[in-house]
């Protein structure tokens, strides 16, 4: 498996997965949903953050948007922090260390950086990432949870210190 930046040649890939993995696992009532639909603009999340892939025999399987505090983009870093969100992968091949693989890449990029630590948001009730994070040494800091504006979503954050 291969991790790097993604090209413009990337992003249908990445939005099909993402609408895969959200709406396969019922995180969203269909792809007109207002946050589905942001989320699947890729190339805006590009213009404002780094989209990294995983790429395995040529084909790209997952990805994962990431940003540090100050970048513009972020929505729950604090100073010194790095952030990453809409970590997906492809439902055909979940559960084969792709996620894991990706988040290893964006805490090397934040220790690079000198950042103290890597935060997360995640969906209430979303069972597979909610399992993955705290695996990853991740811890739940609900006094940061962030709301998405224009919804009534919560987002729960995660922390892990470097």
């Amino acid at each position: 498996m291969t991790i790097r930046e993604a090209t413009p040649e990337d992003y249908p890939d990445i939005a099909r997965i993402v609408e895969a993995a959200y709406l396969g696992a019922g995180y969203f009532e269909g792809p007109e949903h207002p946050y589905m639909r942001q989320i699947a603009d890729v190339s805006y999340r590009a213009a404002r953050g780094t989209v990294l892939v995983a790429e395995r025999d040529g084909r790209v399987i997952a990805s994962v948007t990431v940003m540090a505090h100050g970048d513009g983009f972020e929505q729950v870093a604090g100073a010194g922090e790095y952030e990453f969100r809409l970590l997906v992968v492809d439902p055909d091949v979940q559960r084969t260390g792709a996620a894991s693989a990706l988040v290893a890449d964006v805490e090397a990029r934040a220790r690079r950086a000198g950042a103290t630590a890597v935060v997360l948001t995640t969906g209430e009730g979303w069972e597979a990432p909610n399992a993955l994070y705290p695996r990853l040494g991740y811890e739940r800091a609900p006094e940061r949870d962030w709301p998405i504006p224009e919804t009534d979503i919560m987002l729960p954050v995660y922390i892990k210190r470097l």
